[in-house]
């Protein structure tokens, strides 16, 4: 059977009075305690009790609401699975926003809390909370959604898994597919090493038992074949095992499948077929064996990542968080606009109602720069433009209603978007003024980027006192960015890109109820402003 709709008491009792006057810091439980029947309405609860299966068997499952509660406290604390039970026991806040206070034993277990997590995952649910409070401040603000002033950026975000050299991420494969049998069957796992011929990985550390000197190319060569022959050995005596069950056999043919992704990417043979690591890094590279999501990358020239990039959309308006997407750290930031814009038509958002998006130039490349629609206005700073001792493009003239670009020295040229306009060298060695513009025999090239007119309108802009000030706006986005990283920190709390999407999707939420805050307080001022007696 799903669960009854939760009919928590809406006013505070005197217990729960002398609870909520005691919190001085993290005032978002008190909140969240005033709010929870709002939150969580009839309609929601019902919506929500859908990922719990229907039957007619079994126990009366815990109400979802209380189970999103304690998510959404989760995330605000930064706590476990296992801390967050002790908190429900042990900490009168928890008690207070989950009715249950001064309670001998938490309302539910952390398996329930672990089963409810994915189930909110596997419907998206956790998209949906952020709806929620979007649909809340609707109502608390009167804030319209048809025509939006939105701002995109990120921050690194580095993976919760071990990142590895390619000895130890082939040895840690190995190792993982050894432990798979080994505890399965219930034996010992050097016993199962010896007969699979991989002794090698049952150490605390692969290149200490293999023992060499790692400085010396033909050790590490040698070190490499050893662990290939290892993982040969590993696979034709799993193939020749038939005692082996289909679970066992899957978990245990995945690892083998790592082992050899990690071998493609990183090994290359020599002339006499020797294996040898290969030079520079492969494209989309793993780095880890426990997290396959997890990659190289950049924020910026000197700011390396190891795991993923997290990205906000943040509404400039009402100050929520709209939307938000997670990326492999290798991929480029434009790629998340695609998640994120799914995110917004389930709002029944879609590209016609953003008025002016705000971005860095690492989206300038996005799909929604690229199809824009007329009415939407980039703003965002533009690239510079060098080009050492000579004349840089600001110099050329562009006549977008002819296309046409005039040199310094008045020649014109027919043009197009995505091309280069070369001036003839004719032209250029006559020209006066050639020693300031180009050195090259066969004249003056210039580039004409595929979106021209638009980077031509940045830097315009940015010329102006009123389009700088435009600009400085989004640093609103930068602070709630900070905010976030506040809460869920700069490492990962869990492992893969979906699981860490909702980990940044429940961030969002608290943000967003801190925003609630705020308005429910503004609010109460001009009420009680508008209710307080007038002086004669």
């Amino acid at each position: 059977m799903r669960p009854l709709v939760w009919n928590p008491p809406v006013e505070l009792s005197a217990k729960e009075e002398k609870v909520a006057k005691r919190i001085r810091k993290a005032k978002l439980f008190v909140f969240l305690r005033q709010i929870r029947h709002e939150l969580f309405d009839a309609e929601f609860q019902t919506e929500l009790a859908t990922v719990f299966k229907d039957s007619s068997v079994g126990l009366c499952p815990v109400p979802p609401a209380q189970l999103a509660l304690a998510i959404i406290l989760q995330a605000y604390t930064g706590v476990s699975d296992e801390e967050a039970m002790e908190a429900i026991e042990m900490d009168r806040r928890w008690q207070l926003v989950l009715d249950c206070l001064d309670c001998e034993q938490p309302p539910f277990g952390k398996g329930t809390l672990v089963r409810f997590r994915a189930l909110l995952m596997s419907k998206s649910f956790d998209r949906r909370l952020i709806e929620k409070t979007i649909c809340m401040a609707q109502k608390q603000g009167g804030y319209n959604s048809r025509s939006l002033k939105v701002a995109l950026d990120s921050s690194p975000l580095w993976g919760a898994a071990r990142v590895e050299d390619t000895y130890n991420l082939l040895g840690h494969a190995l190792r993982k597919a050894l432990e798979i049998i080994a505890q399965n069957y219930q034996q010992d796992l050097a016993t199962v090493a010896a007969s699979a011929g991989a002794e090698i990985v049952t150490g605390t550390s692969l290149k200490a038992a293999l023992d060499l000197d790692w400085d010396s190319t033909e050790s590490r060569n040698f070190a490499l074949s050893t662990i290939l022959q290892a993982l040969n050995s590993v696979e034709s005596w799993v193939e020749q095992k038939t005692d082996l069950d289909l679970r066992t056999t899957l978990q245990v043919n995945k690892s083998l499948k790592d082992a050899r992704q990690i071998e493609t990417q990183d090994v290359e043979e020599t002339s006499d077929g020797s294996p040898k690591l290969r030079k520079g890094v492969a494209k989309d590279r793993r780095i880890s064996i426990e997290d396959e999501d997890m990659r190289h990358g950049r924020k910026s020239r000197s700011q390396k990542i190891d795991g993923y990039k997290r990205h906000i959309l943040k509404d400039l308006d009402s100050l929520l968080v709209r939307a938000v997407g997670v990326t492999r750290a290798n991929a480029p930031e434009a790629s998340v606009t695609i998640d994120i814009e799914s995110d917004l038509n389930a709002q029944q958002i879609t590209l016609e109602n953003i008025e002016e998006l705000q971005i860095d130039r690492a989206y300038l490349v996005s799909h929604w720069v690229k199809e824009r629609i007329p009415n939407m206005t980039i703003i965002c700073k533009a690239w510079k433009v060098r080009n050492g001792k000579f004349f840089d493009k600001n110099a050329f003239v562009l006549d977008w209603e002819n296309y046409l670009i005039r040199c310094p020295n008045g020649v014109s040229l027919p043009f197009s978007e995505g091309t280069v306009v070369h001036f003839p060298k004719q032209e250029c060695q006559a020209c006066p003024i050639r020693s300031q513009c180009t050195e090259s025999k066969l004249g003056r090239s210039i580039s004409i980027h595929p979106d021209e007119s638009l980077l031509v309108e940045l830097r315009e802009r940015q010329t102006t006192e009123s389009g700088r000030a435009k600009l400085r706006e989004r640093v609103s986005v930068e602070h709630s960015l900070a905010h976030i990283a506040q809460w869920q920190g700069d490492k990962a709390r869990y492992i893969g890109l979906r699981k860490n999407l909702f980990d940044l999707r429940r961030m969002a939420v608290v943000h967003n109820l801190h925003v609630l805050a705020r308005i429910s307080e503004t609010n109460a001022g001009e009420i009680a402003h508008l209710n307080a007696p007038q002086s004669a």
